[in-house]
């Protein structure tokens, strides 16, 4: 499972949540929480350039991989 890094990057930065939704322009704030809480099935390329740029870092700082285990695969 990919998830977004966004709340960890605003807290290492002092910055809030309605701080970003600012920034990033986005004109739903439901959108923008499903966003940031990664309740959303996906993001766009334009987000992604934009928290990059605001956070001054590469897309690769945005993301983390979680493994899942299946139950399907097991024996």
């Amino acid at each position: 499972m990919v998830t977004l890094n966004v709340l960890d990057l605003l807290e290492k930065q002092g910055k809030s949540k309605y701080w970003l939704y600012n920034q990033l322009e986005i004109n739903n704030y439901t959108n923008f929480n499903n966003l940031i809480n990664n309740k959303t099935k996906y993001i766009k390329y334009e987000y992604i350039e934009k928290l990059c740029t605001i956070f001054d870092c590469q897309p690769n700082d945005l993301f983390t991989i979680k493994n899942q285990i299946s139950n399907t695969n097991r024996m």
